[in-house]
């Protein structure tokens, strides 16, 4: 390998790492943000909206990939992200940010799929494994350094620069790409299904809607939410007709034809769901009740984020060498949910190295769910089918996320508030509830900070119990998982990755 080549890569891997990064570091800085920017009902959509737009995105920048050049649509998608990532450093408002993040969504959904492509173009795949083997490092490292670094900087400089810190990597990234790699222009048949991508969109933001108000914005029996209801199942049936007849579906249903398959996407999908318990919400426990830094919680969510790691990494190992892996995602739904219930013992005064020990429970759980799923569904596939299985099983745990992060924020949101009100009235209750931090609460009269502390554990506590509902729904469908053995050998075919 040429030194041009091996220096192209590096900028490939800069600019895939950026995204895994961004959403690590958020978390920890999520409770100063709001307490800056206010907004507390709508905090969860600074996440949905980006992974929403990430999902619907992805398959696209893959076939423009296809269509117009790997290399130049990778590029234009690292831009779109720092584009997205300056706009929401700059953000005024909640409002302004959740529409920033979906442009940062917008870029990050070619990060991933762009460097993958890349380096299948421009690698033979002797040589190729070798690195994406060290693009499967860099995702844990981000997992383990970006709440790390998000707390750091709200702490130390601003929380604006958990975007900020994205430009300089990203212009690294693309200077680097554009200067060292050398890509043949080559342009290959491909059908882009903005349809299905479109109808995706709306029901995913549709139904995340319905989780994030319903029973808090409006009831659940209301104009407005039954007019949710009925876009999404209309988008989703609208889905279901144009996959059935699209040349290159965004989700191909033929692979939903092998039980196993459909088991391992809805498990994914609620893995989703879970892993963003760590991530979102528990940071606004360590802050705001039990009075840690920014940089503190995230330290104190790094044994979630390390068991995750341990277990993708030993897991896999142990199954390459077994060949038997039905037993693991079992484990990882009966995990998670311990993990979720464990939660409800934290109190407004829990020890701060307990607190931290049990988010340990629901990152374990959540990486068996992860390693165990991935396997099946790259077992259950055909080998013509193993790209589109692959951007499948992303695509479900990005929905889970996505819709996750609203459901449960809403748990969390409406909790908290209803506590607040109930504890120091209507007036008082709302006015704090819309700029919390810990700032505020360390200068409020003792009976106040008692009242924020108990809203927040109560929040978190409706949100652990939602949690624990997806992980038990997790832990029942992988009991119907088949042991189907193990392909030994490389596919027989070659494998188009279109994506």
């Amino acid at each position: 390998m040429d030194r041009s080549l091996r220096v192209g890569l590096i900028g490939v891997m800069l600019g895939m790492v950026t995204a895994p990064l961004d959403g690590m570091m958020l978390g920890p800085a999520l409770p100063t943000i709001v307490g800056e920017l206010g907004g507390l009902e709508h905090f969860s959509w600074v996440t949905t909206a980006y992974l929403i737009c990430m999902a619907a995105a992805t398959p696209i920048w893959g076939k423009l990939g296809d269509l117009y050049g790997r290399k130049p649509v990778y590029m234009i998608s690292i831009a779109v992200f720092l584009l997205g990532s300056g706009l929401s450093g700059a953000s005024q408002d909640m409002i302004q940010l959740i529409v920033f993040r979906a442009v940062q969504g917008l870029g990050a959904g070619g990060l991933m799929v762009g460097a993958m492509a890349l380096i299948a173009e421009l690698m033979p795949p002797r040589q190729s494994g070798r690195f994406m083997g060290i693009f499967g490092t860099m995702i844990p490292v981000a997992f383990i350094a970006g709440p790390l670094l998000g707390g750091l900087f709200a702490e130390q400089l601003s929380w604006r620069w958990a975007f900020y810190v994205n430009l300089p990597i990203g212009a690294a990234a693309l200077l680097i790409i554009g200067l060292a790699l050398r890509t043949e222009p080559r342009r290959v048949a491909a059908r882009i299904d903005y349809a299905g991508a479109a109808l995706l969109t709306v029901a995913l933001v549709a139904l995340g809607l319905i989780a994030s108000w319903g029973g808090t914005r409006h009831a659940w029996i209301s104009a407005p939410i039954a007019a949710l209801a009925v876009t999404a199942l209309v988008a989703l049936v609208a889905l279901v007709y144009v996959e059935r007849r699209a040349a290159e579906p965004i989700v191909p249903l033929r692979l939903f034809a092998d039980r196993n398959f459909t088991l391992a996407q809805v498990a994914r999908f609620l893995s989703g769901a879970g892993m963003v318990v760590a991530v979102t919400f528990l940071p606004q426990y360590m802050e705001l009740v039990l009075g840690a830094s920014p940089t503190a919680s995230g330290m104190l969510i790094l044994p979630a984020m390390l068991g995750m790691v341990a277990v993708l990494l030993g897991s896999g190992r142990i199954i390459s060498r077994t060949g038997r892996y039905r037993i693991y995602p079992i484990a990882g739904g009966a995990a998670l949910t311990v993990g979720m219930l464990a939660l409800l013992v934290l109190r407004p005064d829990t020890d701060l190295a307990l607190a931290s020990g049990l988010t340990l429970i629901g990152g374990v759980g959540v990486g068996l769910l992860m390693q165990g799923t991935m396997i099946i569904t790259m077992n259950s596939a055909e080998p013509r089918d193993l790209g589109a299985a692959s951007g499948s099983i992303n695509l479900w745990h990005t929905m889970g996320a996505s819709l996750g992060v609203a459901a449960l924020g809403a748990l969390y949101t409406g909790r908290l508030q209803e506590t607040l009100i109930e504890r120091l009235g209507a007036e008082t209750g709302a006015q704090l509830a819309s700029r919390l931090t810990a700032a505020s609460i360390e200068q409020s009269a003792a009976p106040v900070r008692e009242a924020v502390r108990t809203a927040v554990t109560s929040g978190i506590h409706a949100m652990a119990v939602g949690a624990a509902v997806l992980g038990l729904a997790a832990f029942a469908l992988t009991w119907f998982i088949r042991e189907v053995p193990l392909r030994d050998s490389a596919p027989a075919e070659p494998v188009t990755n279109a994506a």
